[in-house]
């Protein structure tokens, strides 16, 4: 019992019906990496409100270093070193790195004024120890994720935080801002802070965590030591199934060529781009971040205009001028961002399904509201949603389901071309699985698919074709029998001769 500073034992939490915890187990040693694993939905977000005292659970018993604890709010888990960063940061984007740093325990002087002074002081200590630069007198909304997420690590840190909770912190980072976060983690553990990292992506358990907890419908399933369990049993834990492959088996066959775009060009983000996409097949946009992938799949959305070059659809030249111009042409985007980019969430289920064909449901000025629901209940069985009521706003659904809202928005048009802008991303395994073969069943009927992924085994395992970019240029294009994840890098690093001359 000595080794460990945080015991969870039979942890149940419900929620009127509803359980969200059911007897759950946990254990964390002192200067330890532990990953919490688990779809969206299994109790994860519960099991953080519990230990930090947003929720009192029903029964079952959390110790601290021995020493049984309840708490009633997050001041109380936070006086006892307990500190949470959750993906989507919490801060107060109006204000400064200092203030957010200090917000709630703020550093007075003898008269009961703020001491700026010192919290500047100790804030750029804070942020220097990070190794990371950023000015403290800046507002939080004008850095990046990244430094906001190392900001909120320095805001854990003055308060003395001896247990750590992770959440997600990977999920919206490019490649080395995750090295970077898993640096200061691993400093972080070697000074003795205690660490559960909370986690859909496998590299991460893999490259910081000893041991994993996997919860699955509310329910503690195991804990294993990392380096003495597969990736296929692991997946099998969390999703309650064999996935005999991560990626469903491709059945269709492309055809004639629908999509050509041809030396498209927009100063400043790409050049001289080119592909073409078949009926039924799907093509993977792929290279580093900021290789200008997404400036053009929006060029092609009409989101943005290339200043030449052009677009081909079924072999006749178009212009998009607009978004809704390229689905009137049946174009469609799915969004990277689809909290703020692909929902409406002030808005039902259902009406996030049509708003992007209401023309369908209008009938001079009136709006046949029964045919809408009719036509949203219809698309989210396709796409196999879990929702309780489609009456409820999309924020109510887990981000895969969320994800499947944006699919059938998308077939509620008359669509050939789907441009899907990293479609997995922030969803757990299983989840993953349903999307993949909802885009094989969509190549199957005829569709061509554009998929934009940073992800290389999603690329091999799921398109026929891969064109990889590198600083707005196409620098590679493979079939994907024969690829390797070595030769996209490679292609992702390489520089083209008008590039190196430039």
């Amino acid at each position: 019992m000595g080794n460990y500073i945080l015991e969870l034992k039979d942890v149940v939490k419900t929620f009127g019906g509803v359980t969200a915890l059911d007897g759950v187990h946990f254990h964390l040693k002192k200067g330890e990496i532990h990953a919490l694993m688990g779809e969206n939905g299994a109790g994860k977000s519960t099991f953080i409100k519990v230990i930090t005292g947003v929720h009192q659970p029903d029964s079952g018993v959390m110790l601290i270093e021995g020493e049984e604890k309840s708490f009633r709010s997050t001041n109380e888990s936070a006086k006892v070193g307990i500190a949470a960063i959750y993906q989507h940061v919490t801060s107060f984007p109006d204000l400064s790195v200092t203030e957010n740093i200090f917000m709630g325990q703020e550093i007075k002087n003898k008269v009961g004024l703020y001491n700026w002074k010192l919290m500047t002081q100790k804030a750029n200590e804070l942020i220097s120890s990070l190794s990371s630069e950023i000015d403290v007198s800046k507002p939080m909304g004008t850095l990046s994720v990244a430094k906001q997420q190392l900001v909120e690590i320095a805001k854990a840190l003055s308060r003395d935080a001896n247990i750590l909770i992770m959440d997600e912190p990977t999920a919206s980072l490019t490649r080395t801002e995750c090295e970077q976060l898993y640096r200061i983690t691993e400093r972080l553990r070697d000074e003795g802070v205690s660490i559960i990292f909370i986690t859909h992506k496998f590299e991460d358990m893999y490259r910081l965590a000893t041991k994993v907890t996997v919860l699955r419908d509310a329910q503690y399933i195991g804990c294993w030591d990392v380096d003495k369990i597969s990736n296929q049993k692991l997946i099998a834990e969390m999703v309650g199934r064999e996935l005999s492959q991560m990626y469903p088996p491709k059945t269709a066959k492309p055809g004639d060529i629908l999509l050509e775009v041809n030396h498209i060009s927009k100063e400043g983000y790409f050049k001289n781009v080119s592909f073409d996409v078949r009926k039924g097949e799907i093509v993977a946009l792929t290279g580093l971040v900021g290789a200008g992938r997404t400036e053009v799949v929006q060029s092609l959305f009409g989101i943005m205009r290339p200043d030449s070059g052009s677009i081909r659809l079924e072999g006749k030249e178009i212009n998009v001028k607009s978004s809704m111009e390229a689905l009137r042409h049946g174009i469609g985007l799915l969004p990277e961002d689809r909290q703020m980019e692909g929902l409406i969430n002030e808005l039902p289920i259902y009406q996030n399904v049509s708003s992007a064909a209401m023309y369908k449901f209008n009938k001079g000025a009136l709006l046949q509201q029964e045919e809408e629901i009719k036509n949203a209940i219809a698309l989210c069985q396709k796409i196999q949603l879990k929702a309780k009521d489609i009456s409820m706003p999309p924020s109510s659904l887990s981000g895969g389901n969320q994800q499947k809202v944006v699919f059938a928005k998308l077939l509620s048009c008359d669509l050939k071309v789907l441009i899907l802008d990293e479609p997995t991303k922030g969803i757990d395994v299983g989840a993953k699985y349903s999307i993949y073969e909802i885009m094989n069943e969509l190549a199957e009927r005829g569709y061509g698919i554009i998929m934009v992924s940073s992800e290389m085994p999603e690329v091999l395992g799921m398109a026929d074709r891969i064109v990889v970019m590198r600083s707005g240029r196409v620098t590679a294009e493979f079939e994907t029998t024969g690829t390797t994840q070595e030769m996209i890098l490679e292609a992702s690093l390489k520089q083209k001769e008008e590039e190196r001359a430039s």
